[in-house]
C-alpha cells in the first residue's frame, strides 16, 4: 500500500451554499467511485475555493456522504493568480491505495477539465 493523491476539480455557476454543496459533493462521489476509496483508507482532504466562492464551507458536503464523518477535511482560499479559472473547487484526496500514480483516476467536471486536460481518462482507458 502506498499514500497516494487524487485530484478533482470543477466550477460553479453561483455563489450559493445549495450550489456549492451540491457540485462538490458530486465531484467527491465520483473521485471515491472511480477509484474505489473507502472512508477509512482517506489520510485527509483538501478543498480550495478561488475567491469569489465564500457562501458556505465546501467541506460540509462530505458529511452527507455514507461513512465519512469522520475523514478530516480542511477549505482553504486558493491562491488569486491573475486570469485563472474563476468560481473553482479544487479537490485533493489523499488515500492510502495499491495502484500506481499513472492508474489514480484525476476527476474534472465542468470548466475545471481545462486545468489538466492531459489527466482525463478517456473511455475504454
Amino acid at each position: 500500500m502506498m499514500t497516494r493523491g487524487i485530484r478533482g476539480a470543477t466550477t460553479i455557476e453561483e455563489n450559493s451554499e445549495e450550489h456549492i454543496l451540491a457540485t462538490t459533493k458530486t465531484l467527491v462521489e465520483e473521485m471515491i467511485m472511480q477509484n474505489n476509496v473507502k472512508a477509512e483508507a482517506v489520510s485527509h482532504v483538501f478543498i480550495s475555493v478561488t475567491k469569489d466562492i465564500d457562501a458556505c464551507f465546501p467541506a460540509k458536503s462530505l458529511r452527507d456522504i455514507p461513512g465519512w464523518t469522520h475523514v478530516p477535511v480542511m477549505c482553504m482560499q486558493e491562491i488569486d493568480v491573475p486570469n485563472s479559472l474563476e468560481m473553482c473547487i479544487r479537490v485533493m484526496m489523499v488515500v492510502k491505495m495499491t495502484v500506481t500514480q499513472q492508474e489514480v483516476s484525476h476527476i474534472f467536471h465542468n470548466q475545471a477539465i481545462k486545468l489538466r486536460p492531459d489527466l482525463i481518462k478517456k473511455t475504454g482507458e
